[in-house]
């Protein structure tokens, strides 16, 4: 496993991935999106019908979290694909709608 652990290194690995195989002919924001929407609905399968302590009970099993891991992966990799593609800078934007929410969404008051 790499050590260099940031989303910039998952997007370099995933042009190099892309490039060797002339995959970017395909990687176009819709085609990503759709895929991205694809790997949401197997990872939702994982889940479905399930209450929270049977997810957990799952996940707590290490051959079943392995599979809820890689329909996880899926979702990352497309959606910093996507990104990639379109030009977003995925932590910004993750800390800018933190911002936005704080402001619209105040905590609640200490109780006395």
């Amino acid at each position: 496993m790499n050590d260099d652990a940031t989303i910039e290194s998952v997007r370099d690995r995933l042009r190099d991935f892309a490039v060797a195989r002339d995959w970017g002919q395909f990687h176009k924001p819709k085609n990503l999106a759709m895929a991205l929407a694809g790997e949401v609905g197997e990872l939702l399968a994982e889940m479905q019908w399930l209450t929270d302590d049977q997810v957990h009970e799952r996940l707590a099993d290490p051959d079943t979290r392995g599979a809820v891991e890689e329909e996880f992966a899926d979702v990352f990799l497309y959606l910093v694909q996507l990104a990639d593609v379109c030009g977003v800078d995925l932590i910004r934007a993750a800390h800018a709608k933190i911002t936005r929410n704080d402001g619209r969404f105040p905590p609640l008051e200490a109780s006395s």
